[in-house]
């Protein structure tokens, strides 16, 4: 019995590692903030001041726009979103329910730069639509996530970019009376805390049906009880297969995160899978492409991949609205380290209606590295990069300061995980008909 409960909690943890991942982290942002973007309540925008660096502690945070951030608790009833007009500038608003899944979008891609206004929604929602309003978002959940990123060009754009911050808003439609996220029991110790908030926030925030469906399979291991937790004081069998369980499922999730490209895992391949975020098979809401084409062809199946979305790129986006790309190799096969010294070439520049960067990351946690140039990353933006006389881009990734720094993205010391980030992507992104140079290791002697 015990290994079939320790199989089971396996299966629990990756299904449930968005929710938790997610919430926590709405928990963390209302609470104590996160890195530029100070504690705010539910219902209103926290606004970085500057854009991410390595105090901002958040897994694959990008450096190339500025966020505004909110997290929405539906619970009081609807809001009203105002939106500034950019001037053509790029930005986007991502709405992102309890279990990870994106559901909506507004922004330069999905609805233009305009002004305007919508109305958010809480699920279940039948009031009347409110007059000068462009539509209406329904959220599958009552608390949603709203990722807001604006395009900076760096210190010189904030000016900008924060006069167009302070003109978004939110605003309750009727008296508010938000709940926020229910508690977890304090009391339930260690590795069972995990299970204990899968608990508590699936049954106040439900997924679709077919999902619950799913869920129903956990009763053995006491995720569908209600009332007192089953886990302060939960027997010795069921705690140790709820603890080597979540250690399997973790395996699971790291394993799938770090596997080989699937061009057959060629050394220093990128791994882009502008497929990644299609965990949304339910809901589709303004800006979401409600086609075969974005939605993942086996639900079961998807859980692990939206776990891996989760673990590598939290409230990332669609592949339609940005790719993400990653290696941990170099071009022979052999992990990327500070202890060396890189090139990566760009004979011409990906192909994007938006534009591109090459941002670097630390190992294993994804956060920014902190260097003496405060050069985070690297992208068709960043001002004084020299080119080949052929127009080719050479980017140095190295730990020490190479002879001349203007193409140099600085790496930690030791191992590491750089991301290309393509905003806008153009169709030979998408049907993988372009690929990305790989990274060379630079010999000596």
């Amino acid at each position: 019995m015990s290994d079939e409960l320790e199989s089971l909690a396996a299966d629990a943890y990756v299904y449930g590692f968005p929710l938790v991942s997610g919430l926590s982290m709405m928990d963390r942002f209302v609470r104590v903030g996160m890195g530029v973007l100070p504690p705010t309540p539910f219902n209103r925008f926290a606004h970085a001041t500057r854009l991410a660096a390595p105090d901002t502690r958040f897994v694959s945070v990008n450096n190339d726009t500025v966020y505004s951030i909110a997290q929405l608790d539906l619970s009081g009833g609807p809001l009203l979103l105002h939106t500034p007009d950019t001037g053509g500038a790029y930005h986007v608003l991502q709405f992102v329910d309890a279990w990870s899944a994106n559901f909506a979008y507004l922004g330069s891609r999905a609805t233009g730069t305009g002004e305007g206004s919508w109305a958010i929604v809480p699920p279940g929602w039948s009031g009347t639509e409110p007059a000068g309003v462009r539509g209406v978002i329904d959220a599958p959940t009552p608390v949603v996530t709203i990722v807001g990123r604006n395009a900076c060009a760096g210190p010189a754009d904030l000016p900008r970019v924060r006069a167009l911050q302070q003109e978004l808003t939110l605003t309750p439609l009727g008296e508010p009376h938000p709940t926020g996220l229910p508690t977890p029991d304090p009391a339930v110790p260690g590795a069972l805390r995990f299970f204990e908030r899968m608990r508590v926030w699936s049954a106040d925030f439900p997924p679709a049906a077919p999902d619950q469906a799913y869920q129903e399979r956990f009763q053995p291991l006491g995720l569908l009880e209600e009332g007192p937790s089953p886990y302060a004081s939960a027997g010795p069998e069921l705690a140790d297969a709820l603890e080597a369980g979540l250690a399997e499922g973790a395996r699971r999730v790291e394993e799938a995160n770090t596997a080989p490209a699937a061009d057959g895992g060629e050394p220093g391949a990128w791994v882009s899978d502008p497929h990644l975020f299609d965990h949304n098979l339910d809901h589709f809401g303004v800006g979401t492409l409600d086609e075969a084409r974005w939605k993942a062809a086996d639900r079961t199946a998807s859980y692990l991949r939206r776990a891996v979305a989760a673990r590598a790129g939290l409230w990332g986006n669609h592949g339609y609205e940005a790719v993400y790309a990653y290696t941990f190799r170099d071009a022979d096969g052999e992990p990327l380290t500070g202890d060396r010294r890189y090139t990566l070439t760009f004979d011409s520049p990906p192909p994007v209606a938006a534009f591109w960067s090459v941002t670097m990351y630390d190992v294993p946690e994804y956060h920014l590295v902190a260097n003496p140039v405060d050069r985070y990353s690297i992208g068709d933006r960043t001002p004084g990069l020299v080119r080949g006389a052929d127009g080719s881009l050479t980017i140095r990734i190295q730990h020490d300061p190479p002879p001349d720094e203007a193409n140099w993205l600085p790496a930690p010391e030791g191992a590491f995980r750089p991301m290309i980030r393509l905003y806008l992507p153009r169709e030979p992104v998408l049907d993988g008909s372009y690929t990305l140079p790989r990274i060379e290791r630079v010999r000596t002697g």
